[in-house]
C-alpha cells in the first residue's frame, strides 16, 4: 500500500544476530534479523483474504500475509519461541500491510490484538502480540492513518492451542475471553481484530463474539500468517 513500503531500509537502529531468522543460516550480509534472500521474500508476500474450512460461526472475513510456511514461519517461530524481540518492529510493519489491505483506503482504524494469558506472556518474556501492535499501529501512523489500541478482554487460562485438534481449540476458546468492565463505546472506522497465525479460526471467532458483546463489533481480522490447510477466497 502506498506509503507503507520499505519497511527493511528503515530499521538501521536493531543488534542483529548472526543467524538469519528466516533460514536459520549463519550467513554474512544480515539485515534486520534476516539475510537478503529471506528479506525479499517477506516483502514479496502479498495480503489476501484466507477462510479456514470448516469456518466456525462469527467467524469475521480474515486477511493474512502468506501461508505459515518458509521464511515467514521461521520468523515468527524465531520472534515467538526463541526471544528475537527484535523483529517486532519488522513483523509489526508487515502486519500493518495486512491491515491496510484488510481496511482499504485509508480511515480511522481500532486494532485490538488477541490477549495473551499470562502464562503465555511470561513464557514469552512478555505479550508478543502487544508488541507486534504497538509496531504496525506505529507503521500505520506514519503513513497518515488514524489509529487506536484498544484492549477490551482479557485471557483467561486455556490449554496451550498447539497441543490441541480443532475440537479441542474450539471448547478452549469458547471459554477463553472476558469483557473487561466499563468499555468504552465504539468509536468511528474499522475495528480491526490482530493475531499473529491463523489456524481453525477459534480463537479469531470467540474473541469476534466477545468483542461484539462489548460493542465493538469487528470489521475484519489480520493476521500475519495462514496455515496451509485453507481454503483462499
Amino acid at each position: 500500500m502506498p506509503g507503507l513500503g520499505g519497511l527493511w531500509s528503515d530499521l538501521t537502529d536493531l543488534v542483529l544476530p548472526v543467524e538469519c531468522a528466516g533460514c536459520r543460516e549463519r550467513r554474512p550480509g544480515l539485515r534486520h534479523g534476516v539475510c537478503p534472500e529471506c528479506a525479499a521474500a517477506l516483502d514479496a508476500l502479498r495480503p489476501r483474504a484466507v477462510r479456514p474450512t470448516p469456518a466456525p460461526p462469527d467467524l469475521p472475513p480474515c486477511v493474512a500475509l502468506g501461508p505459515y510456511a518458509g521464511p515467514l514461519r521461521e520468523t515468527l517461530l524465531a520472534y515467538k519461541d526463541h526471544g528475537r524481540h527484535g523483529l517486532a518492529r519488522p513483523l509489526g510493519a508487515l502486519l500493518a500491510e495486512v491491515v491496510a489491505a484488510a481496511v482499504g483506503e485509508a480511515r480511522p482504524v481500532t486494532l485490538v490484538p488477541v490477549p495473551d494469558t499470562a502464562a503465555a506472556a511470561r513464557a514469552r518474556y512478555g505479550d508478543h502480540l502487544g508488541r507486534l501492535t504497538r509496531h504496525c499501529a506505529d507503521r500505520l501512523r506514519r503513513a497518515g492513518w488514524p489509529v487506536r489500541v484498544r484492549r477490551p478482554l482479557r485471557a483467561l487460562p486455556r490449554p496451550d492451542s498447539v497441543t490441541l485438534d480443532s475440537a479441542g481449540r474450539a471448547a478452549a476458546a469458547e471459554s477463553a475471553f472476558r469483557v473487561r468492565p466499563r468499555v468504552a463505546p465504539a468509536p468511528d472506522g474499522a475495528v480491526v481484530v490482530l493475531d499473529d497465525i491463523l489456524t481453525t479460526g477459534s480463537t479469531l471467532a470467540a474473541v469476534a463474539r466477545a468483542l461484539t458483546v462489548s460493542g465493538l463489533s469487528p470489521t475484519v481480522a489480520a493476521v500475519l500468517a495462514a496455515t496451509e490447510k485453507r481454503h483462499r477466497s
